[in-house]
């Protein structure tokens, strides 16, 4: 044999030998929990979301009202997006985008991210309007906008990953 000369195994001559030190083969991580998807931009966007929800939602909740009607709106609006965030959330997290087949998760999430984000800066704005100066008011219409920025972020994410990906696809 020259010195250049390499030698090639098969899979049949090397399976007793290095059969215990394969690596196992790359794809999604077993188990019940997505790691990959705990820590991507979207879930982390997602609990940022939750976070500045939660925290408009309490500052409205513990402050005096001046017009219930207002605020109340903001309530719902703000528990609402909060809930359908964090089932998509799970949704993700869990992979039962994988089991139920029938819906299309990133069109669903582009959808609900359209309509979150028009009744929260509605929510928002009105809240605004009528805070009269109030600290807990203002605090809480604040981190209502703030969520509409993120939500605004959601929705440029769900489009880039719903639209242009499938575009892209349909075209190769």
């Amino acid at each position: 044999m020259s010195p250049g000369g390499r030698v090639i195994r098969t899979g049949a001559s090397s399976e007793g030998a290095c059969s215990s030190s394969r690596a196992p083969p790359p794809g999604p991580e077993p188990g019940l929990l997505d790691g990959g998807y705990a820590r991507s931009c979207s879930a982390m966007l997602k609990l940022a979301q939750m976070i500045s929800l939660l925290i408009g939602f309490l500052c409205v909740k513990n402050s005096v009202w001046t017009d219930y009607s207002a605020y109340s709106y903001f309530e719902i609006v703000t528990m609402c997006d909060f809930i359908m965030i964090l089932i998509f959330y799970f949704i993700y997290l869990f992979r039962v985008y994988r089991v139920l087949t029938c819906i299309s998760w990133p069109h669903a999430e582009l959808l609900h991210y359209l309509i979150a984000t028009l009744l929260l800066l509605i929510a928002s704005i009105i809240a605004a309007s009528k805070s009269y100066s109030s600290t807990g008011l203002v605090a809480g219409a604040t981190f209502g906008f703030l969520a509409t920025f993120l939500c605004i972020l959601s929705i440029w994410l769900s489009y880039k990953v719903s639209c242009v990906t499938q575009s892209t696809d349909a075209a190769v």
